[in-house]
């Protein structure tokens, strides 16, 4: 299976490079991308020599254009489109059907990948994007069981990207609109769930809070680590108690599930945080490489080392990690 790797800067993607990614994925420095931060993601020049760096070393390089275009700047999606083609990315990743058609008329060779954004779960889903616009790989979303994804790549056309390991999200994503209710912003156009100007930390007497355009989102104690604030990992007041209501703070990690995964039919697992440091990625990059690498050896036979184990929970949310849906046995 391919491992891909994030990288949300030069040195990320020089980490990923080193360590054993397959393929790194990057975006562009505005709100063309799902991860649009301030400080993150790539110039032109940048790109340029990340993709060189890369395909020097074999390992490929996709490019995220996977928030949903806007009219009013249409042709900022398409220059994003253009962009990646003229610097020679080796796939695009879309969610925007427009955005597929357009590249598909203006790009022809380029290969295209649904991304999760475009909240494909299904492979009739899968199978309109490759008859339609001729996509050669879909990424999943987190909410689909083992015995789901395994019905979808039976049946998909196209090949089957997965996540693996990092930030859990608990909405189908593509139609989340948690961010939008309170900021006004979504992740599906502006690129980011929680804006950074919407965001405040404030020392109270009950502790320090963080707050999301002006709604409280937690309140941590003194050795309470205050993580960024999203509304879906927040703790509210709800059923008489307080409590994380919808989700709790956690990583993904499927590494125990990965002979599962590949009997599935998965191509690709893909490890999430182009936000994260160049550190985190190195590490991350070095764990699963080595899991992929023993896996291809063992087989059935394959097992976790605890070395693995450890080194990921260091990097987790909540200090905790799960499978997330794909434990779901009901579904």
């Amino acid at each position: 299976m391919d491992l891909i790797l994030p990288a949300g800067n030069l040195p990320s993607l020089k980490a990923a490079v080193e360590h054993g990614a397959s393929a790194v994925y990057i975006g562009f420095r505005d709100d063309t991308n799902a991860r649009h931060f301030g400080g993150l993601n790539f110039t032109g020049s940048q790109a340029a020599r990340g993709i060189a760096h890369a395909h020097d070393r074999g390992v490929r390089v996709l490019a995220a254009v996977n928030t949903y275009a806007q009219a009013d700047g249409w042709s900022r999606w398409t220059h994003a489109v253009d962009r990646a083609a003229d610097l020679g990315v080796d796939a695009l990743i879309l969610a925007d059907i427009g955005l597929m058609d357009y590249a598909r008329e203006r790009h022809p060779d380029l290969r295209l990948h649904l991304s999760v954004q475009g909240s494909a779960t299904s492979a009739e889903a899968i199978a309109f994007y490759h008859r339609r616009f001729g996509i050669r790989r879909a990424v999943l979303p987190r909410v689909l069981s083992l015995a789901q994804i395994r019905r979808v790549a039976r049946a998909s056309p196209v090949e089957i990207e997965v996540f693996g390991f990092g930030s859990l999200c608990v909405m189908v994503e593509g139609r989340c609109l948690l961010s939008s209710y309170v900021t006004g912003r979504s992740p599906n156009t502006f690129g980011a769930c929680s804006p950074a100007d919407a965001v405040r930390w404030k020392e109270t007497p009950e502790g320090r809070e963080s707050r999301l355009n002006g709604v409280l989102i937690d309140r941590y104690g003194p050795q309470e680590h205050a993580g960024y604030p999203t509304l879906c990992k927040g703790r509210f007041h709800a059923c008489d108690r307080d409590y994380y209501a919808l989700e709790e703070p956690a990583s993904l990690n499927t590494l125990d599930l990965l002979p599962q995964l590949d009997a599935a039919g998965v191509q690709a697992i893909k490890i999430e945080g182009r936000q994260r440091s160049p550190a985190y990625v190195a590490l991350v990059a070095r764990v699963w490489r080595d899991a992929l690498d023993a896996h291809a050896n063992e087989g059935q036979g394959f097992k976790v080392r605890p070395q693995w184990a450890q080194a990921l929970s260091t990097l987790s949310e909540g200090a905790q990690t799960t499978f997330g849906a794909y434990e779901r046995s009901w579904q």
